[in-house]
């Protein structure tokens, strides 16, 4: 850098010459196409072409020189004899003195000047009652939106819903903020027509006020659609598939489809889902490529996919430094058996069981190579299951409050893998008004094949109700196969055995008073249940059927055989998107006994916040002569409501209908009503409900208001 400038520097002298009796002054001017350089000093004013004019004349000059001695080896003269003319700074400054002399004498300063500035905090801001008075309003323009060309390819509609224009809803600061989002919808509309495959498509926008100087601001988007494009051939990149044509099939994209972006992307994704679940675990597929045709209107589309080896399931494999289950375990709990071809879904259904015991904190579940060759020209894939184990202890509550039973406190411990694999032990109790209860139970999950729980508990229990009064005990045995939120099964059913002692109070028609008993009961109680809902505690369509089945033998001084049969189903059917009406009929039936002859426990009762709702819990029914529930061998209920939720609130009003029969057969007679309005609030684990109803023509002793509080539906 510092030689070009000296050669700059160089190159403006040589193009001056020095001329005694002159300053500096510029040579002829040069040729046609030899310009000096920029900095090269210019020409006096009194220059012309050819010509140099000295800008002080000789005489002039050589007057102004001081007058030396001849004699060069005489003495210099002494400085102060020596005058040289003012320079120019001295000139000016003579000048200056003159021009101030001319001018007379200021004015003394004025004393307030020399006063001290007040104190900051006595400095007064408030405004001028002029400006306080001026309107701080923003202002606001309105404007109207125009589109014009895309209704006739039906794309006005998704337009609308991304539009800067519409979610502006007509408002704007000012102009150039809806300048601004008439471009951003410009390009909006562009994009949206090259998704549908008009790829020649133009878009042009405008703001202006219509009619003109109206104050009507009008934005307006004009599309051009041009010609659709479609596909012209259509390439699959890769090996052969077996069976031969796999990809293209899966893919169905064909020559003359339009060139939609949605249909493109989707056929794509349709590969990557289909390949892993015919055999193929490590298909990628890779970016497409598409080269338009702007004269045929024709786009010439190619697919890589890399589609890796065709395998078969192999073992499973376990990884992690805190591993819940065994491989041996998880082998248990797969659905698909070894040499089998390799499908995604296989694994995800092992991934959903897993997640299901609820025992890890992280667990994944993917195909590994090994590079082992199988069968048919496959190679053999192992399952890795990646686990970390999660915390294996649960403390959990729950509390409620209806009419009749009062309230309900239960709590409960767990340690869900105390005795490997899936051996929990449970401690609960319950804490009510009207019932205490304590248990313990042991229950093995996937007890020698998925999804079969075997449970084995013991239980104390308290109840104090209307109807009778009772001390119970407990030893029961089952098998099951049970839906959870998680895992929610379209079958269940359990099968099982019981032994209960029971000492409890009844109505004693033959000695017309109330006394009290101990039986011995003995039972094989069963459940099956079909589900076809769509969610377990929140069900908004499909419907479920069950049906409860218990041989029993009641035992005080002889035995006396009988059957408990119940049959329950419930339908959910979307009215909209916010309102679903739901509906129950449950009926149930005791032959075999005579009513008296049975615990007052094991009888059927209706009324209560499970049951009919507007009645206390077991309020339904016969009564015995001192007014009190005695219970029944049939019932029948019915119920339907309408479920309308808005956001994570929801309201429900509904009607109920039951009655208890003493005979096994329920007649439908006497039917009674209840009707109310609940409330919801809906969390992550279930609708928490709030219901709150009324007999219909009540009698002497119900209920006038019944309150029920507890989570989920009420079915």
């Amino acid at each position: 850098m510092r030689k070009g400038v000296k050669a700059v520097w160089l190159a403006a002298l040589a193009g001056t010459a020095f001329v005694p009796g002159t300053a500096w002054a510029q040579i002829a001017d040069p040729k046609p196409g030899q310009g000096a350089p920029a900095d090269a000093p210019r020409a006096p004013p009194n220059a012309t072409d050819g010509e140099i004019k000295p800008i002080v004349p000789d005489a002039e000059f050589d007057a102004g020189i001081p007058k030396l001695s001849d004699d060069i080896n005489a003495p210099l003269e002494p400085i102060e004899a020596f005058k040289p003319a003012p320079t120019q700074g001295q000139q000016a400054a003579e000048v200056r003195a003159e021009v101030e002399d001319s001018f007379a004498d200021a004015p003394a300063e004025d004393p307030e000047f020399a006063q001290p500035l007040p104190a900051l905090a006595d400095f007064k801001v408030e405004p001028p009652a002029e400006i306080k008075t001026v309107d701080s309003k923003a202002v606001t323009i309105r404007y109207k939106t125009v589109l014009e060309g895309l209704e006739e390819i039906g794309l006005e509609d998704r337009f609308k819903s991304l539009s800067a224009l519409e979610q502006g809803g007509g408002k704007a600061a000012n102009s150039a903020m809806v300048a601004a989002r008439a471009r951003e919808d410009e390009k909006l509309a562009v994009r949206l027509m090259q998704s549908l495959g008009y790829y020649d498509g133009t878009a042009v926008s405008s703001v202006e006020q219509v009619p003109r100087n109206s104050g009507n601001v009008q934005a307006s988007v004009i599309a051009s659609p041009g010609a659709l494009y479609r596909l012209g051939t259509v390439t699959v990149i890769a090996d052969p598939t077996v069976p031969p044509g796999l990809i293209e099939r899966e893919l169905n994209l064909n020559p003359g489809d339009p060139i939609e972006a949605d249909r493109v992307q989707g056929a794509e994704a349709n590969v990557s889902l289909r390949l892993p679940q015919q055999g193929y675990p490590f298909a990628k597929v890779g970016e497409r490529d598409i080269l338009l045709d702007e004269e045929l209107h024709t786009g010439d589309y190619t697919l890589p996919v890399n589609i890796g080896p065709r395998a078969v399931f192999g073992d499973v494999v376990t990884q992690g430094r805190r591993q819940a289950l065994s491989a041996e375990h998880i082998n248990m709990l797969r659905r698909y058996k070894s040499g089998a071809i390799y499908d995604v879904r296989a694994t995800d259904d092992l991934r959903d069981a897993l997640i299901a015991t609820s025992l890890f904190s992280t667990v994944s579940v993917e195909p590994v190579r090994t590079g082992e060759p199988g069968p048919d020209g496959t190679e053999v894939v192992n399952i890795l299951v990646r686990q970390a184990a999660g915390p294996a202890r649960t403390l959990a509550g729950e509390a409620g409050y209806s009419t009749g039973q009062g309230i309900r406190l239960e709590g409960s411990w767990t340690h869900r893998n105390l005795f490997p694999p899936e051996g929990a032990v449970i401690l609960s109790g319950v804490v009510g008004t009207q019932e205490q209860r304590a248990s313990a139970a042991f229950r093995r999950s996937n007890a020698g094949q998925r999804d079969r729980t075997f449970q084995t508990s013991l239980s104390l229990n308290h109840q104090n109700y209307d109807a009778y009064e009772s001390y119970t005990g407990t030893l029961a045995i089952r098998w099951s196969r049970d839906s959870t939120p998680i895992w929610q099964k379209r079958w269940t059913y359990f099968y099982g055995a019981e032994i209960v002692g029971s000492n409890e109070d009844r109505f004693n028609y033959s000695r017309a008073k109330r006394d009290r008993g101990t039986w011995l009961i003995a039972a094989l109680p069963g459940f099956v249940g079909y589900d076809r809902s769509d969610n377990l505690l929140n069900p908004t369509r499909g419907y479920r059927i069950k049906f409860n089945g218990s041989p029993e033998t009641s035992v005080r001084g002889a035995a006396r055989p009988y059957a408990r049969l119940m049959l329950e189903g419930t339908y959910y059917q979307p009215l909209s998107s916010s309102i679903v009406l739901a509906g129950r009929a449950r009926v149930g039936s005791i032959m075999g006994i005579a009513r008296d002859d049975l615990p007052p426990s094991r009888r059927y009762y209706a009324g209560g916040g499970g049951s009919v709702r507007g009645f206390g819990y077991q309020e339904l029914g016969p009564r015995s002569p001192d007014g009190r529930p005695v219970g029944g061998r049939s019932f029948n209920e019915f119920a339907i409501e309408a479920r309308y939720r808005f956001g994570d609130l929801g309201i429900v009003p509904f009607i109920d209908a039951g009655q208890v029969y003493e005979g096994i057969y329920p007649t439908g007679r006497n039917m009674r009503f209840g009707a109310g309005i609940g409330g919801r609030l809906y969390t992550n684990f279930g609708p928490i409900r709030v219901d709150v109803a009324t007999p219909i023509k009540r009698q002497r002793g119900e209920s006038k208001i019944s309150l029920y509080i507890s989570i989920g539906q009420a079915f």
